[in-house]
């Protein structure tokens, strides 16, 4: 069933181009649109005017424009003492990052549920659209390694040098965190100034991210996504950010 109350992106823009900067929120409670189907190019239109897919299971593909806005300034994030030792000791151990060295798993290990009883919105749909967008070179993935085998990481949408991130997984304690002040290092070193975190969560928050209006996010999004793009194949993110 089609929601009632929103725009319904219809099969016929698979081709085209939906324009999302002429929806407005009508309440950051409810998504500004909703569809049966998602490509590589209405989910670059759709970070380009600050909206991004989010559904429950077994819901319709739903967009939304949150206002607030959760963003992380990459000079403001913050490493505890405890996420410091924590550090230290996986580097002893041999912690290893890559950089897009396998999206696809990065994605799939997302998409596991944290809680057995439900299901995830990370359906295949999602993941070959997002797949699509990292072989054309605008979606990423963080991974973290421990004894070469995959522990944590995340992925992102990356346009000029705005960083939209999606989401994140971790097998041993903290390395998702980890990743992410890897990230925010690399990016200060490549002019990255935020990352767009989408909503707010305790998580985030403990690590720097706060809200702030969605009129502020998008003018400084329209402006960051106007740069060169970020060096992901030449200077990739990695473990000696964190030594």
């Amino acid at each position: 069933m089609k929601p009632s109350s929103i725009p319904w992106i219809d099969q016929e823009f698979e081709n085209s181009v939906f324009d999302f900067e002429l929806i407005t929120s009508v309440s950051s409670e409810i998504p500004i649109a909703a569809s049966c189907y998602l490509n590589s190019k209405i989910l670059l239109n759709a970070y380009r005017n600050g909206v991004f897919p989010w559904s429950g299971p077994y819901q319709p593909i739903l967009w939304w424009r949150p206002d607030p806005r959760m963003i992380l300034q990459t000079n403001k994030i913050k490493v505890s003492n405890s996420l410091r030792k924590n550090i230290k000791q996986y580097l002893r151990n041999d912690l290893k990052i890559s950089t897009n060295k396998c999206f696809r798993a990065v994605m799939q290990a997302c998409a596991e549920p944290r809680d057995t009883r439900q299901g995830t919105w990370i359906t295949k749909d999602i993941v070959s659209a997002y797949e699509e967008l990292n072989r054309i070179g605008y979606a990423h993935s963080i991974e973290v390694w421990t004894e070469n085998k995959l522990v944590g990481g995340l992925y992102l949408v990356s346009i000029g040098k705005m960083v939209f991130g999606e989401s994140m997984f971790f097998r041993k304690a903290n390395v998702s965190k980890i990743a992410l002040v890897a990230l925010a290092k690399w990016l200060q070193k490549h002019g990255g100034k935020i990352i767009d975190c989408q909503q707010e969560t305790n998580h985030l928050a403990s690590m720097g991210a706060s809200p702030v209006s969605n009129i502020e996010f998008m003018e400084e999004m329209r402006s960051m996504v106007e740069n060169p793009a970020l060096p992901w194949t030449f200077d990739p993110v990695s473990e000696e950010l964190l030594k």
